[in-house]
């Protein structure tokens, strides 16, 4: 349940109307995890074999993603593999190269797009399964008002416990939205909400206005059924080379729900990586 991870924020505007974006390949061109992979090893968290495979995931995820089952068999991976790990040590890794990884994959129309709707007076909200470490300096670069993410259980040592709090993926993002919707007075009738992959249908069929970015062949059908518009973002930038068409400034993100340890889960798609390959020997 969102609320129950909510962290207070100073909002006295209480807008009516939110946009709500998926990140990894609906605002930025790669997996949000997977990108601070040599990071990862370089700080001790992931050995180089697991360097190596993740070009090979990578690949893998660009071209399709996982479904339902695979996704569920990477989250009992990821938790049990990434017990043990320091989160602050997860947060200074992402902290250090935020800007040097993510900034030049985020796409241009996304970020176009966060534009527009915040000049409507909309919030604009990230809801990602992936973990919170990578997912809130991401939506706070971004300038988000808010940000849904995987959590991960951390012990009194500072450490992740193998539990995940709260994880945000397919009908939970949903259940994030509507919760989000009766917290801050969103009509969801007129919010909009973006994603290229089908396990966000929840999320897509909760708002008025969906809209299918990207989208994987499962979801690219529902949308053509649907009548739903389909977008085709292809121009990653650089948000500094965009600053003379900035027409708003970003907002700090106001975090609402959180997430998986990022190492986690780039161990998790380490590992749906390898189960590729050895389903195709």
């Amino acid at each position: 349940m969102v609320g129950a991870y909510a962290r207070p924020v100073d909002n006295h505007s209480l807008p009516r109307t939110a946009a709500f974006f998926d990140l990894d390949k609906t605002v930025i061109a790669k997996s949000s995890t997977l990108t601070f992979s040599k990071s990862f090893y370089q700080g001790g968290l992931i050995n180089r074999r697991a360097v190596l495979r993740t070009a090979y995931t990578q690949f893998i995820f660009l071209a399709g993603g996982a479904d339902h089952d695979q996704m569920e068999r990477m989250r009992e991976y990821l938790s049990a593999l990434c017990k043990g790990w320091n989160q602050q040590q997860v947060k200074e890794i992402v902290a250090e190269t935020l800007h040097d990884l993510i900034d030049p994959i985020i796409y241009d129309e996304a970020a176009s797009l966060i534009e527009e709707h915040h000049l409507a007076g909309r919030d604009v909200v990230i809801v990602s399964t992936s973990g919170a470490e990578v997912v809130e300096p991401i939506g706070e670069m971004l300038g988000a008002d808010r940000v849904v993410a995987t959590r991960m259980v951390v012990g009194d040592d500072g450490c992740f416990t193998g539990e995940i709090e709260y994880y945000a993926y397919g009908p939970t993002k949903a259940e994030a939205v509507r919760e989000l919707a009766a917290s801050e007075g969103y009509d969801l009738e007129r919010c909009y909400a973006y994603s290229d992959s089908a396990t966000d249908l929840p999320m897509l069929e909760s708002v008025g206005h969906p809209y299918a970015v990207n989208p994987d062949r499962a979801l690219r059908r529902e949308a053509l059924a649907r009548d739903w518009p389909i977008l085709d973002f292809h121009r990653p930038v650089r948000l500094k080379q965009r600053v003379g068409r900035l027409t708003v400034p970003p907002r700090p993100a106001l975090v609402a729900a959180a997430a998986v340890g990022a190492a986690a889960a780039t161990a998790g798609l380490v590992w749906y990586a390898s189960k590729r390959r050895a389903l195709a020997t």
